[in-house]
């Protein structure tokens, strides 16, 4: 129940057992599925400054996942939304006085095992915020509620897939990398 061509869409790598957070990147612009999944399965995957660049020898052990964004809300109250079902983008003014932004996906607050003022402030401090977090300050937050579609694939799923299309498409017509999740 994909929506069609376009959608807001974030590429989040995990790796391990454990599978822990190696980099999530991705764009709340409606973007044509095909070169909006091959951008930032990349920038995700070298460019999320939180982490060091992948290297070839964390691919067996990597899971890629694929969020189409959907289902935007504007809502009054910072509250308004529920743990597990909505991701959360908020807009705040930090105490230099710059517009801010930070986002979290549906599954981050649930993983995290946090509640709604847990989550807020945490976003708080990923978006730049280093003042202490009051309840009147947390009032002053834009709050927008999404949803997303989600599918994940591990690097061994993956090859499997690829194996498998390769003898149906003959093998002199290498996949283009993105086609994995369409």
């Amino acid at each position: 129940s994909f929506p069609p061509y376009r959608s807001p869409l974030f590429v989040t790598w995990k790796i391990g057992r454990d599978k822990r957070l190696r980099g999530c990147i991705g764009t709340f612009s409606a973007m044509n599925l095909h070169s909006g999944l091959r951008e930032y399965t990349l920038t995700s995957a070298l460019k999320d400054s939180r982490f060091p660049p992948m290297t070839r020898d964390e691919l067996p052990r990597l899971f890629c996942s694929v969020s189409l964004l959907t289902n935007f809300e504007d809502v009054c109250d910072y509250m308004d939304w529920e743990v597990g079902v909505h991701g959360i983008r908020i807009e705040f003014i930090n105490e230099k006085g710059s517009k801010r932004t930070a986002t979290y996906l549906p599954e981050v607050a649930k993983e995290q095992g946090w509640d709604h003022i847990q989550t807020i402030d945490s976003l708080l401090r990923k978006g730049g915020y280093k003042a202490p977090i009051t309840n009147e300050f947390r009032k002053t937050i834009k709050l927008t509620r999404y949803r997303s579609e989600k599918m994940t694939m591990s690097y061994t799923e993956y090859l499997a897939h690829r194996q498998h299309h390769h003898f149906q498409n003959g093998i002199g017509h290498p996949l283009p990398p993105y086609n994995h999740y369409s």
